[in-house]
């Protein structure tokens, strides 16, 4: 059986619409002719092993593992386009997120403070934010210390409870978390915005052949349109699909080496 894996923005509190969601493509999968469509998601402690998956029929990716530990191994399907702030058709941004009592008016009042990030492999949480602080920065270090948390929610709690000042989080995992876990918020406020880039995209394995991906694609927006999931799609907040040129995700390239050509390869 082969492997789809929905891992991006499943959080525990949205996992019944993340289910109905897979459901409704899983079905149109079949409309089209697709073989070997597996009933279910697969969960995995890690993302990763699933876009390793020989199998792999159909994921979500965060752009920088796409262009980064696996290009070349997965081939964009399309990518989702997303109703909330931060999100401007298929492309986002991540919040700059500080306490709400911060005095601090904008990224340069953070300066010799201590940051958090999720992980060095994620657009949203690192590279993005990276790409903020670099002009700030002059090549120099810019934070006092920066904490690798894991997760966009574990960055928000060390917000929080004050043991870093600022991180950036993806808009949609932080309207997400908004709406089910106000209280992880009740303390946090917007202090701005990262560059925008393009979104999460939809991917399959790489050998796919173009038949396959046809169908996918055909797939995704039948499911777009199905009116039987609306309310699982109004919950994940998928407001569309697009189908961006080839070369789109180079611009998570270009965000890393203009950070590098400003003398700020890392957050620090």
């Amino acid at each position: 059986m082969s492997v789809a894996s929905l891992a991006m923005y499943d959080l525990p509190e949205v996992t019944a619409a993340t289910d109905a969601w897979w459901g409704g493509l899983a079905h149109a999968m079949r409309h089209e002719g697709i073989a070997d469509v597996p009933d279910a998601l697969r969960r995995d402690n890690e993302v990763s092993p699933a876009w390793w998956a020989p199998d792999l029929l159909f994921s979500q990716t965060c752009g920088y593992p796409l262009t980064h530990e696996f290009a070349g191994k997965l081939r964009v399907v399309a990518t989702p386009c997303f109703d909330c702030a931060g999100c401007e058709g298929a492309r986002y941004c991540s919040h700059l997120v500080v306490r709400a009592g911060d005095p601090a008016r904008g990224l340069d009042d953070l300066r010799g403070r201590v940051a958090t990030a999720n992980n060095p492999d994620s657009q949203s949480g690192y590279s993005a934010f990276r790409a903020s602080v670099a002009p700030l920065a002059r090549s120099c270090q810019f934070f006092s210390e920066v904490v690798m948390s894991g997760g966009h929610g574990a960055s928000l709690a060390l917000v929080a409870e004050g043991k870093a000042d600022i991180c950036a989080v993806d808009c949609v995992t932080y309207t997400l978390i908004s709406r089910h876990r106000p209280a992880a918020v009740a303390n946090l406020r917007v202090l701005g915005e990262t560059v925008d880039a393009p979104g999460l995209p939809y991917v399959t394995r790489a050998d796919a052949n173009g038949d396959l991906l046809k169908r996918l694609r055909a797939a995704l927006f039948s499911a777009l349109d199905a009116p039987d999931l609306a309310a699982a799609r109004e919950t994940l907040m998928i407001a569309g699909a697009e189908v961006l040129p080839e070369n789109a995700y180079d611009r998570i390239i270009e965000i890393e080496n203009e950070s590098r050509t400003q003398g700020y390869a890392r957050l620090a």
